[in-house]
């Protein structure tokens, strides 16, 4: 019973000072603060949105063609679904009075032949991305592909200088010269002062790999990201920076060699690699996220901030996932609906003039397909690289009126797998807009969107060479640079390629003897997979062979010889006489005076293929596996050949010595015996 009295008045004491805690908390209003700032702690709430490598997605897609408005589809993507579920998360996160950034991690043009409006000087990305309200970028390598003068043209058709106080384009380690639009344009660091009283500093960086994939910054210079970023993060706390936020383009592992680096870094915004992280990546005390690619999803990233101790917390906890899906479970913003459907008009028209009227809306169908045609799996002969490169030789050879005998294309300007319409409005139909998505890269010298196709002679020597290169790049540069063929196939051994590295220098010593068997296909059309019309390509061969590439891959050939002398590749023209490299452009294809691109290869081979039973283009199930073009045979390394050479000539050089040796021996024995017998 005395017990009982004792709990009660603790009990008692207590409510009157938890009433009196929370009256205090209340203020004089008595209501609760919805500052973002929790009473218990005094920490400072932020929510960081964020995208990379949009790559010009602008509309739902994986196939486009599936998409429809009013019904469920499969398409992932579209700026009007982002903008519908960036909208949502402002809204609840207002209620409680929390601040809200939204960022991206750079290349959002590129890809989609939507970034074919960059040099017709339509600003369709940017211009969505400031309705959208996004309050920072970073400079990607594909907002290059199209030169710096054009780019500079573009940003400024976007409203830049001025447009940077919508969002700031931030480019820290990137030098245009003085006298460059750019360098009026892009910023090195950025401050944001939010609501709640947290100040975010900004920096941006481009990474090594991605500028040495950079199509042409040139006269752009860019500095080491690591120290850039150390100098600015210090300017940045200087300046009153609570959190230190790097949108970098660079790709997760050096986004971890930065924050080792740079660990004032709290949160790094990352890209180019097209990861999507599911949770955060944690180097040391700094934050890395990054949300995939094509709009796929929208990261989420719930921080708090404690002013005592400077410390960052993530709060997003097991149900609040890092990436929402942008699907179709999402509304269609309708003003970013409207101004799509502007851009949209404006692409028709520029396809319209492209094909001369043949297709005239980015949903025509240009064939039929019931499967799909993958560009997987990766440093391997894929399907839809083999229907790329046939696009290129066979279409090429119909424009110029000759033999092709080659075509070559690597996988980093093949974006993805050909996927057919899968609903019953779209069932099996190929559009123009899916099928340009996936080979639209580029820009010619003569500046329309696409890498123009360049044709060249080489020997079937330097063919064989190529074939050596194409296993060299494939085990040095990986994926990206990974060669697909047509009008050949071939058998190599990849534990040949490389004799060994040169220590320090990081320069391969080839074997030249990796590729162990290659035919060249004699015959007409698309190459078979059987044995007829085939021929040995053989070493030493001085006959000419016409090969068709693209100009960016044709712009790499003569650096080769340079540095490995042994695999030299010298373009020719049709005589045989040596190309200068300040003269390549004259290699590039045209047809009634304008550029032959890519794109327009593969739009025209999809468009004609053989006939179905209702009279429509209809792919060949050809192009359902590979075909037996590049094929790995494993054999003995050939580093092991002149190993196993010494050891045959050591075990001779023995048997030769003991056999002289017997012979020695015998002859002692029978002197001995003739010695005795006297």
């Amino acid at each position: 019973m005395i017990r009982l009295t004792r709990s009660a008045t603790c009990l008692r004491r207590f409510s009157f000072l938890a009433v009196l805690l929370l009256l205090c908390l209340m203020g004089p209003a008595g209501i609760l603060p919805v500052s973002g700032e929790t009473a218990e702690t005094g920490e400072l709430y932020l929510t960081i949105l964020h995208t990379n490598d949009e790559h010009s997605a602008m509309i739902p897609h994986s196939p486009a063609v599936d998409f429809h408005p009013e019904m469920a589809d499969p398409t992932i993507g579209g700026y009007a679904r982002l903008a519908t579920a960036v909208q949502q998360i402002r809204e609840k996160k207002a209620e409680a009075g929390e601040p809200v950034l939204l960022f991206s991690g750079g290349d959002y043009t590129g890809g989609s032949p939507f970034s074919w409006l960059i040099p017709e000087g339509i600003p369709a990305q940017l211009a969505i991305m400031h309705l959208i309200g996004y309050d920072a970028a970073t400079i990607g390598n594909h907002e290059y592909d199209y030169g710096t003068a054009v780019l500079a043209r573009y940003l400024q058709a976007a409203g830049y200088p001025e447009a940077n106080a919508k969002t700031v384009l931030l480019a820290s380690n990137t030098v245009p010269p003085p006298e460059h639009p750019l360098a009026e344009i892009f910023r090195q660091k950025h401050l944001i002062e939010l609501e709640n009283g947290l100040t975010v500093g900004l920096f941006g960086l481009i990474g090594q790999d991605a500028i040495s994939v950079a199509n042409s910054p040139e006269p752009v210079e860019f500095t080491d990201q690591h120290e850039t970023a150390a100098v600015i993060a210090k300017e940045l706390k200087e300046e009153g920076a609570d959190l230190i936020v790097a949108l970098t383009h660079s790709g997760v592992e050096e986004d971890r060699e930065l924050a080792r680096a740079v660990p004032e870094i709290n949160v790094v915004v990352g890209g180019h690699c097209h990861t999507a992280l599911t949770e955060p990546v944690l180097e040391g005390e700094t934050i890395i996220v990054q949300a995939g690619s094509m709009l796929e999803c929208l990261g989420v990233l719930e921080l708090a901030f404690d002013p005592e101790s400077e410390k960052v917390r993530l709060r997003n906890g097991t149900e609040k996932p890092y990436l929402l899906p942008i699907d179709d479970k999402l509304e269609l913003h309708p003003q970013v609906s409207e101004a799509l459907a502007g851009y949209t008009a404006e692409l028709n028209a520029l396809i319209a003039r492209r094909t001369g009227g043949r297709f005239l809306n980015i949903m025509d169908t240009v064939a039929w397909c019931d499967f799909e045609i993958p560009d997987t799996p990766p440093l391997q002969e894929t399907p839809f690289g083999n229907f790329v490169a046939d696009a290129m030789r066979l279409v090429t050879s119909q424009k110029i009126g000759q033999r092709v005998d080659f075509a070559l294309q690597a996988n980093g300007s093949i974006r993805g797998s050909l996927s057919p319409g899968s609903l019953e409005h779209s069932y099996s139909k190929v559009s123009f807009y899916d099928l340009a998505d996936l080979i639209g890269l580029g820009v010619g010298p003569d500046g329309q969107a696409g890498y123009p196709v360049v044709s060249l002679y080489l020997t079937g020597e330097e063919m064989c060479r190529v074939l050596e290169v194409a296993v060299l790049l494939e085990q040095m540069l990986g994926n990206t640079y990974y060669l697909q063929f047509s009008g050949l196939r071939y058998d190599y051994n990849p534990r040949n390629g490389i004799l060994f590295t040169v220590p320090g220098l990081d320069l391969p010593v080839p074997s030249t003897r990796a590729v162990v068997r290659a035919e060249r296909y004699t015959g007409e059309g698309r190459q078979g997979t059987g044995s007829e019309s085939y021929v040995p390509l053989v070493r030493g061969d001085k006959e000419l062979y016409n090969l068709v590439t693209d100009s960016y891959i044709l712009s790499f050939l003569p650096m080769i010889g340079e540095m490995l002398p042994m695999l030299k590749l010298e373009p020719k023209d049709s005589t045989g006489n040596p190309v200068p490299i300040e003269e390549l452009d004259k290699l590039i294809v045209k047809v009634d005076g304008e550029e032959l691109k890519v794109w327009q290869t593969v739009i025209e081979y999809a468009a004609a293929q053989p006939l179905n039973d209702q009279g429509v283009p209809q792919i060949d199930p050809y192009y359902a596996a590979p075909v037996g073009r590049i094929n790995q045979a494993w054999s003995i390394p050939f580093l092991i050949w002149p190993i196993l050479i010494l050891l045959a000539l050591i075990a001779l050089v023995i048997f030769l010595i003991r056999r002289a040796s017997r012979r020695k021996s015998a002859r002692r024995m029978l002197l001995e015996s003739e010695e005795s017998k006297t």
